[in-house]
């Protein structure tokens, strides 16, 4: 059975912040994807691996795990499903990545990122300015954006579950 993890930080605060995207993702898929486990940590980000490695015991049961999460290099709007990779300095990614000692599990990564009308990413630069960006609430218009981008990220893990990880990849991944 797969395992869906959605990354975010618990709290109402965090409810509807750009970092929570993969926690807001995981819920429809809670509601709408029959026959897997959908789980959100009671950690926060940063920590996430001290959660999932309760669940995934082995690197076996690692390849049925589906990490769905923020990704600043995706424009908002877009996703893209990997599997075996680093964790591109994603924090909550690397936790995971450290506590189940592999990278052989599949990534759903959701862009938050703002982007020109050509499509040109137009990244926060500095710490700083990350921050306060993947800390703030998506605007009503991005909300918008944001639940097309979680349909098809339903389809998606349905694919996975249904067909196989190479499936998806071939219809999602542009």
């Amino acid at each position: 059975m797969y395992i869906v993890v959605g990354l975010g930080n618990p709290g109402v605060e965090y409810e509807h912040t750009r970092h929570n995207t993969g926690r807001m993702a995981s819920e429809l898929i809670a509601e709408k994807v029959k026959g897997i486990k959908v789980l959100v940590p009671d950690t926060f980000m940063n920590h996430s691996g001290k959660f999932v490695v309760k669940i995934v015991k082995s690197k076996k049961a690692a390849e049925k795990l589906i990490v769905i999460y923020d990704d600043l290099d995706l424009a908002l709007g877009t996703m893209k499903i990997s599997y075996n990779r680093s964790s591109g300095g994603h924090r909550g990614l690397e936790s995971i990545i450290k506590a189940l000692k592999t990278e052989a599990f599949i990534r759903i990564r959701l862009g938050i990122s703002p982007a020109t009308p050509s499509g040109k990413l137009k990244k926060p630069k500095g710490e700083s300015a990350v921050e306060k960006h993947i800390l703030t609430d998506f605007k009503p218009k991005e909300m918008e954006t944001l639940k097309k981008v979680f349909k098809s990220v339903v389809t998606a893990v349905e694919t996975i579950k249904d067909q196989n990880l190479q499936a998806a990849m071939t219809e999602f991944n542009s």
